[in-house]
């Protein structure tokens, strides 16, 4: 549970705490459905993630695991890339395979592995390095930069459903059972995977991490039979060293070329990297220590590291043994499109090595990870919307609940699988795309949090990094144009969607409580005892004796307001228009006997709203609020007013208040006047 959630817990009226928990009526408790929705409508809508940024992962106890379980369930994502990553290496470095791979390798455990160490230090409760940025770049530009981050979070994620029912496709039609019947189905066995998975979804997924070890234990065990016979084929066949090295050096004229080639190739390979963001993102799943607090779970890191330091050693020696194995004992038109062993290199080999049988076995394995790879992308995908976009007031309250995005995520990867006709080699530039801009980023993260921790050795060499991962996503841009264009399409339609609906729900209430200290709160309560209590708005300016009078005086001329009748400044401070919710803190403070409520929000209108809500509340009289109107253009306001949190506050407010309260008798009244 975060602050403004312990604050909202907490009601008390007494002075001396100097606080007071709003009761405004924001909306229904989180998943509970209004009584006019049909059956429909309250079963796609169950299972609302809270209020906050953390969403269903707030707690930090709840529902953890061990660190190697957890680790299986990111692992369905990562280990899974075996099954068409010596494939597309293959394709891309040919002989050169093993050591553009040893360079992967190098970069995954002294590059990613030391850059999602500190991720995962400083976003303990699984935000990763999107919440990093997001807290160095504040205001507009920090959503915005989030809003693009997401976009290739979502290409990542959709690619990696596709991609992973495609190549599931591809291990299906390839086997010598059911080649006869599947041949020519890719796209239609694609899109049943992916529609399989979007059903499963919908019923709701609950035994992911069960399913998920013995999914991960059965394919690696597999893989690992796979490799020893074929490295055992390797070393007791020496002709086939001698025909790589032959035709490695008929190719490039010594070692250090083919270092160089290998260093170019080498974004090429960048897929089997994909699992470290998928690491830190599962983090409140991991069992930490008793010790462990919210703001600091020290137990959760280091077990999160020991998950990652695992996953990368794994991946790093699966990795280098595929490449090795594949290239050396399948020949090069096999890769090819087209090819038996195009995108399920190491399942020719079983085939070709340990029988149709043990074959099959290993394609019913890898099909099934590969399909619940897309799961596991599916579950990252439903736990992203929740947590940045209804935060910011960019989507609908329905975004919160897990059966409508399913819905969004299923239609979107049907479109991508029709776009790319299930091809895996032409998914893979996309895929590549989201994972090195998200390495990037957080690379970079990474680099500021060392250079202002003062921390200068960390600084450059975590720099280093960001650079080599930069240079690598550039590269991949140029190379494979289709990512970057995917991941465009996916920007623009999210920032779209969302500036839409941020000024959709701009009229909302947009506050999850209200503290008053206790001159705030005294002020109230004396001024209750007149008929009538009167808050005049009142922009801050000079903030002196003679602001104040004038503005009474022109006040209780324009409104009529009684001269003996007490009166209240109500004052707002806009501390971030960018962000949609916060709560309210009023500071009651009287400058030459004139009483002024002086409230921090992130709108004007909507602060003053929730204010006089809460007065009529916690008095149970209805408050009058006075304004004057703007002179201006109404639209220019209006812009104003969703880009800075002010404009023309009167109507706003009043619009605001329709909205929250809607019987008549009991809304705050709002009086206007020139």
């Amino acid at each position: 549970m975060n602050d403004t959630d312990r604050r909202a817990g907490s009601e008390t009226t007494d002075l001396a705490s100097a606080v007071v928990t709003a009761q405004i009526p924001l909306k229904p408790a989180a998943g509970a459905p209004a009584k006019s929705q049909s059956g429909f409508q309250r079963w796609l809508l169950d299972g609302i993630h809270p209020e906050g940024a953390e969403g269903a992962h707030q707690k930090p106890h709840q529902h953890s695991h061990v660190w190697w379980q957890v680790m299986c369930l990111t692992g369905v994502d990562y280990f899974s890339t075996l099954g068409y990553q010596p494939g597309i290496a293959a394709l891309a470095a040919g002989a050169l395979s093993p050591l553009a791979t040893l360079i992967l390798v190098l970069l995954t455990l002294f590059g990613a592995l030391p850059i999602y160490n500190r991720v995962a230090r400083e976003s303990p409760n699984g935000e990763g390095s999107i919440s990093m940025l997001e807290r160095l770049l504040p205001w507009w530009q920090g959503k915005l930069f989030v809003l693009c981050l997401l976009g290739f979070v979502a290409t990542d994620f959709i690619i990696t459903i596709t991609l992973s029912a495609a190549d599931a496709a591809a291990h299906l039609i390839e086997n010598p059972y059911t080649a006869h019947l599947m041949h020519g189905k890719a796209i239609l066995i694609t899109l049943t995977l992916v529609f399989l998975l979007g059903a499963i979804f919908l019923k709701g997924f609950k035994e992911a991490i069960g399913i998920a070890i013995v999914l991960v234990g059965i394919y690696l065990s597999l893989n690992a039979v796979v490799m020893a016979i074929g490295l055992k084929q390797v070393f007791t066949h020496p002709a086939l060293f001698s025909s790589w090295k032959t035709a490695l050096f008929q190719q490039h004229t010594n070692v250090f070329a083919m270092i160089g080639v290998s260093l170019l190739l080498f974004p090429k390979l960048a897929l089997g990297l994909s699992g470290f963001e998928t690491g830190v993102a599962m983090m409140p799943l991991v069992k930490g220590e008793a010790d462990d607090t919210a703001a600091m779970p020290n137990g959760r890191i280091r077990s999160t590291r020991r998950l990652l330091l695992f996953a990368a050693v794994t991946m790093s020696v699966f990795l280098l043994a595929s490449s090795l194995v594949t290239t050396l004992l399948i020949p090069a038109e096999a890769f090819k499109e087209g090819g038996k062993a195009n995108g399920r290199a190491l399942a020719y080999l079983a085939h070709e090595m340990l029988g149709n049988v043990f074959g099959t076995v290993y394609d019913v394995s890898t099909i099934l990870i590969l399909w619940f790879a897309g799961a596991s992308a599916m579950a990252g995908l439903i736990n992203i919307v929740p947590r940045y976009l209804p935060r910011y007031g960019m989507a609908p309250e329905w975004t919160r609940a897990s059966r409508p995005l399913v819905l969004v995520y299923v239609a979107v990867a049907v479109i991508i699988t029709l776009l790319f006709k299930a091809d895996v080699n032409a998914q893979g530039g996309a895929y590549a795309t989201g994972v090195l801009v998200l390495m990037t980023s957080a690379a970079v993260a990474v680099t500021i949090s060392a250079w202002k921790r003062a921390a200068n050795k960390s600084a450059y060499g975590f720099g280093l990094i960001a650079a080599i991962f930069a240079y690598t996503t550039v590269v991949n841009v140029i190379e494979r144009p289709d990512g970057i264009k995917i991941a465009a399409v996916f920007i623009l339609s999210i920032v779209f969607v969302s500036l839409l609906s941020r000024v959709w729900r701009t009229t909302e209430l947009r506050v999850t409580g209200i503290e008053l200290d206790e001159n705030a709160l005294r002020f109230i309560h004396e001024a209750e005892q007149d008929k009538i209590i009167h808050i005049i708005a009142n922009h801050p300016d000079a903030l002196d004796e003679e602001e104040y009078r004038h503005k009474e005086h022109s006040a209780r001329e324009d409104h009529q307001i009684p001269a003996g009748a007490p009166i209240i400044f109500m004052e707002v401070t806009v501390r971030d228009a960018s962000d949609f919710t916060d709560q309210l803190c009023v500071q009651g403070v009287e400058v030459a006997g004139y009483r002024i409520l002086r409230v921090e929000g992130t709108a004007v209108p909507n602060s003053i709203a929730a204010l006089l809500l809460h007065i009529r509340d916690i008095t149970d009289k209805r408050p009058h609020a006075y304004f004057n109107w703007t002179e201006g253009n109404p639209f220019k306001y209006l812009i104003r007013y969703v880009l800075s949190g002010k404009g023309d506050v009167a109507p706003v407010t009043r619009e605001v208040l329709r909205k929250a309260e809607p019987d008549p008798d009991r809304r705050p009244a709002i009086h206007a006047a020139m």
